[in-house]
Formats: structure tokens, sequence, C-alpha cells
């Protein structure tokens, strides 16, 4: 049995075939059909299409998508690709392919992935943090999923950065859900760049600071510790093993010199042993952790 995860974003959609093994045996990429459900679902239907008509293997099939999927009603909300809000794609495409789907949040899908055989194998709990468009994060424990009655677990970019003040953090940053001050607004690569000004991208920021520029050398020494005080209190209250970044910033080097010792002061405790790693499969963990989600339902069944 082959294991098909896709990977659903506000601009693609990427589907990975992995074997028993772990190993992608074919990956194939499509735009988003953000026009309306119907396109939505008919290019979606294809891709699985075209997958079925390369594979003369059966696979199972996982679905991550930048939203989460309520449990009572099984309508997807708070996702980015606007079109499938209020509806149930599990349920509609449970009906067109006549198989199994599961379903779980993008950033979940990546701290599954990370959990499962990437930074975090081995590891009894996994936080993973996405820092690039957005801020997203999912937690593992002992490789499944942490969920709970709301579908948020591991929504941390959303809650208000930690110990918020104008004189150390700038003026209230508004965020798309409806909120002030979320700690995406400040850690992300969007945030990150949009809180500078200038229209600068993130990579030139961070070259310029690391060439001495004052003002982008400030601005990076305050997303160090917005970074830190955002992560002290998952650690404060979670206390990972280990925690696995992911994300267009998660490629900078100097975030796993300069975090670890950032991040003490703001823990109960004198010191931090919590594991800080960049993702093993970097944009390939969200299509991975996909696949990942009904094997492992199984496998949790099984030990039932």
């Amino acid at each position: 049995m082959l294991h098909l995860g896709l990977d659903i974003g506000g601009t693609k959609m990427e589907a990975g075939l992995l074997n028993a093994a772990g190993e992608c045996v074919y990956r194939q990429r499509r735009p988003t059909h953000k026009e309306s459900y119907d396109a939505f679902m008919q290019q979606l239907l294809g891709l699985i299409e075209s997958v079925r008509a390369w594979s003369e293997r059966p696979f199972t099939l996982g679905i991550g998508l930048p939203g989460a999927i309520d449990p009572q009603s099984g309508l997807i909300k708070n996702c980015n690709c606007l079109v499938l809000n209020g509806h149930d794609l599990r349920h509609d495409l449970i009906r067109e392919l006549g198989q199994p789907v599961w379903m779980a949040n993008d950033a979940d899908c990546f701290t599954l992935s990370e959990a499962v055989d990437g930074a975090g194998a081995g590891a009894m709990t996994v936080f993973g943090v996405i820092i690039g468009t957005g801020g997203g994060g999912g937690v593992a424990v002992n490789q499944q999923l942490l969920s709970g009655p709301n579908a948020i677990a591991g929504e941390w970019g959303h809650n208000p950065l930690p110990g918020y003040c104008p004189d150390r953090d700038g003026p209230a940053q508004p965020c798309y859900c409806g909120k002030e001050n979320c700690i995406e607004s400040f850690i992300s690569g969007t945030g990150f760049a949009r809180r500078y000004g200038a229209q600068a991208r993130s990579e030139a920021i961070i070259a310029a600071a690391q060439n001495g520029d004052p003002q982008a050398l400030a601005h990076w020494r305050h997303f160090i510790d917005a970074f830190a005080r955002s992560l002290a209190s998952v650690i404060n209250i979670l206390d990972p093993q280990v925690i696995v970044l992911g994300g267009g910033l998660s490629n900078v080097g100097q975030i796993y010199e300069q975090l670890p010792s950032a991040i003490v002061p703001y823990l109960f405790s004198d010191s931090c042993r919590t594991q800080i790693k960049q993702a093993r499969f970097g944009d390939a963990s969200g299509v991975r952790g996909a696949a990942w989600l009904p094997v492992l339902a199984d496998a949790e069944a099984g030990r039932r």
C-alpha cells in the first residue's frame, strides 16, 4: 500500500506519494483554483486522478490544508483559501472518491512529518513552528497529533505577543484574524518584513543586519527577543523535548545560535534544555505529514 499526501496552499497544491519506508516515489504540483469551491474541487480531483493513473497500486489519502476542521460539523474554518470555509471537504471527497480521507491543518501535518522521521524523530513531544507567510504551529505527542474540542491546538501564532509594550515592540499590529499584536504579526516572515518598512524583503533585512547596518541589526535583535518570549510561553506550558522550525525564516542559521540563550530569561527555569532544530524535510514536510495521517491513525486504532 502506498500513501498519498496532499498539501493545499493558497497558490499551489502539491501531491506526494510515499511508500511504506517513507520514500517519495511520485510528486506533482498544480495551481490552486480559488475562484469557487466547485473549481477547487475539480482541480483537486483531477490531481488525485492523475496520481491514480500513474500508480498501479492503491493508496491511502491524507490532506493538509491552511485551516481547521470543526470537530462537530466537519466544516472547514479559518482557512486562508477562502472558498473552502463553510464546506465539508472531507465528506465531499469521500463521496466522489469512494475511499476514506484523512484531513488536518497544514502546520499539524508539518509537525507530524518532523515528529515521525524528521528533526524531532525519537522525541516524545514535538512542537512544530512555521515562520513563513504566517506563524502556524502544531503539537505531536508520541507521533500522534494533539487535538482538542476547538481544533486549534498549536495555534500559538494568534496568541498575543507576551509582554507587548509599545516602547519595546513598536505600535500595535493589526492581524487579519481581527485581533491586535498576534505573535504571527511579529515573528512570521511577512510580519518581520512589514514592520521594518520600506517594502524590504526579509532576506535583504537579514543581510543588512549581518553587515552591521544599525537599523537592520536592531530589527533583527527585536525579532530574536520577540521569538524568545513567544517560545518561552510554549515551553513553560508544554515543555516539549524538541521545537522544529519550518518556513522561510527557519533557513537563517543565526536563529539556532541566538535563540536558546534568549529564551532563558523568560523561562520558569534557569536553563533551556529544549532542542531547537531546523526541519529535516523543509517544504516537503506538509505533504509527508499528510501522507502519514491515515498510517498513524490506523496504528493508534490498533493499540486501543
